[in-house]
């Protein structure tokens, strides 16, 4: 049978390719930019961003512009690229997205996590907690990441983990301003989480997810309020200059 027959009965296998150069800056900017590295409002110089990852600026031009299209920079004719400042109603209107997929999933997980998913969970909540005491905000914030995403996996339902997964990077793009003001009491919450989907009750487990969520959408929105994050500068329109008029 011919593979152009076969192609009809399954799907193909995909090769994994490499990620192009592109794709690497893109991430490393990302990274940058959810880190706080580079804030919001922030002017992004090219030869700067360059230098500083290693590459030419072409890469760089290239991912600022797909950037551009996904709402992590905004492209001003005549100013150039600056860190997208996320208004309070999106940041919010996310947050609250958030919210209901991970409710369904800690839901999902009491019923299917089992004891190897607990096992898992605690380890990441231990270190968490030992991350806050040293106060390394970094690991924090990127250990809760891990355990939200541990919790939709576990939750067995595959659409789910993809929906989530989606919104998780701007998440925690959100989430690390206020990850010290959030402090021990976020992991204490997510001890009873554990405690809950360890129990089996999927309706403990979703109300302390959706109490959880909605602490650290409250803190965000506090921040804000208090420390207003200041736009990127307006395009200047530039005028031709008058011709003079001729004397002759």
């Amino acid at each position: 049978m011919l593979l152009s027959d076969q192609a009809g009965q399954a799907a193909a296998t995909k090769i994994p390719r490499p990620a192009t150069l592109r794709e690497s800056v893109i991430e490393a900017i990302q990274e940058l930019i959810v880190s706080g590295q580079l804030k919001p409002g922030q002017h992004l110089v090219e030869s700067e961003l360059a230098a500083l990852l290693g590459v030419s600026r072409q890469p760089v031009r290239e991912a600022l512009q797909q950037l551009s299209g996904e709402g992590w920079v905004d492209l001003h004719p005549g100013q150039g690229a600056f860190v997208h400042v996320p208004t309070v109603e999106e940041a919010d209107q996310l947050l609250a997205v958030r919210a209901l997929l991970e409710t369904e999933s800690a839901r999902l997980a009491a019923q299917y996590a089992g004891e190897e998913g607990v096992r898992r969970l605690r380890a990441l909540c231990e270190r968490g907690i030992a991350a806050v005491r040293s106060d390394d905000v970094d690991s924090a914030v990127a250990t809760n990441s891990e355990l939200h995403a541990l919790v939709t996996a576990l939750s067995g339902n595959k659409v789910l983990e993809e929906l989530a997964s989606q919104v998780a990077r701007r998440v925690r793009w959100y989430h690390t301003p206020v990850a010290r003001q959030r402090g021990m009491a976020s992991w204490e919450e997510h001890r009873a989480l554990i405690d809950a989907i360890e129990a089996g009750d999927a309706d403990r487990a979703a109300s302390i997810m959706h109490e959880h969520t909605g602490h650290t959408r409250a803190s965000y929105m506090e921040q804000r309020e208090n420390e207003p994050v200041e736009p990127a500068p307006k395009p200047v329109r530039r005028r031709r200059p008058r011709a003079t008029p001729s004397t002759n």
